[in-house]
């Protein structure tokens, strides 16, 4: 996974996808698929806190300007806190933005719950093929409160899906006018507008309308996903000082089908864990993650019981730059693709 910058200058492919672009008087056209969240919450009278009830219509109907940046089509896809989003919601929503692209859509805007977005953005990302934008995008502070950011968002989302900036850049997350990658991006804080973060800063950002996107990502890997099939489990553990790994005895006895650890700094874990995750290894996929949220897993520094060193020659797959939030997600996706557990390294390689 590289980033780089790039200059970059509309030629008569983007223009094609952006006639609105090109001088014609024709606004590109945008989908709105909205999923709930917070950006989409109210109180009713009587409840002690906010739920989903606006549509895609309504949280359209609220962003003064969006009619002047392009042609809108709100859609209802889901109206739940993204907490109750599942991968199979995703291979559903994949294949919602294939139609949609079709369709003569030339860039696709997903609003949800931010609880989930790292991961939501992240599986698109992987699953979708498309040349128009996608970017997912919510708020965090949702309508009634002062200074609600879910309208501000909604319009800095459609003005990066309308860009011809935008095109090849993968899945995109947009929050407080700052543009993510789906592959580095990050929830940091519990309730700011500012919580979303990338481990080597945004790609761009929106202002005076205006969208500046200074470095592009590179090849991304793609996990072809057939509808229909059963997303087998995957556990995530985090490992703490003096873990003794007794949460691993019921990783194989619940029928997990693969699992991804979270260690301690370069992919560290506790001596009492070593031997648990060799035994998980040689029956199901086990990806080493780091719980630090930045940096790679290390290969070849250091060497003592529960190293990165010892973990490799047990069989662990490293994960690379990849939180054990998106290593999950990935691995996942891996186990329901059908692709031959002998290549999930390889894929792994290349973040």
């Amino acid at each position: 996974m590289i980033y780089f910058p790039v200059e970059r200058r509309l030629d008569s492919a983007a223009a094609a996808h952006h006639p609105g672009k090109a001088g014609c008087a024709l606004l590109p056209k945008i989908v709105v698929l909205a999923l709930g969240g917070t950006i989409a919450m109210t109180k009713n009278q009587g409840d002690a806190g906010v739920q989903p009830s606006l549509t895609a219509a309504d949280l359209v109907a609220a962003v003064p300007g969006l009619a002047g940046v392009a042609d809108i089509e709100a859609r209802s896809f889901r109206n739940v806190p993204s907490t109750q989003l599942t991968l199979d919601d995703m291979v559903a929503l994949a294949g919602e933005i294939e139609q949609a692209v079709a369709g003569g859509a030339q860039g696709v805007v997903i609003t949800q719950g931010t609880d989930t977005i790292e991961e939501t953005a992240f599986a698109l990302d992987i699953m979708l093929r498309v040349k128009a934008p996608v970017v997912v995008t919510g708020a965090m502070r949702h309508p009634a409160l002062p200074g609600a950011d879910g309208p501000a968002n909604l319009l800095a989302a459609v003005q990066v899906a309308a860009d011809p900036a935008a095109l090849g850049c993968g899945v995109l997350v947009v929050m407080n006018d700052e543009i993510h990658a789906a592959s580095l991006v990050q929830k940091r804080h519990t309730s700011g507008p500012a919580a979303f973060q990338s481990i080597l800063g945004p790609l761009g950002w929106v202002t005076e309308g205006r969208v500046r996107i200074l470095l592009y990502p590179g090849r991304r890997p793609h996990v072809p996903v057939v509808p229909g099939r059963f997303t087998p489990p995957a556990a995530l553990v985090t490992v703490g000082m003096d873990d003794d790994g007794r949460l691993l005895q019921g990783v194989l006895e619940q029928g997990y089908k693969g699992l991804v650890v979270e260690g301690m700094g370069g992919g560290h874990v506790t001596p009492p864990m070593v031997e648990r995750l060799a035994d998980i290894a040689r029956a199901i996929p086990v990806v080493i993650a780091s719980r630090t949220g930045s940096g790679e897993t290390l290969r070849q520094t250091y060497d003592y019981a529960g190293s990165e060193l010892d973990l490799l020659r047990r069989g662990l797959i490293p994960a690379g730059i990849l939180d054990g939030l998106k290593a999950r997600v990935l691995l996942s996706l891996l186990l329901r693709s059908g692709i031959s557990r002998a290549h999930f390294a390889e894929i792994f390689e290349q973040f």
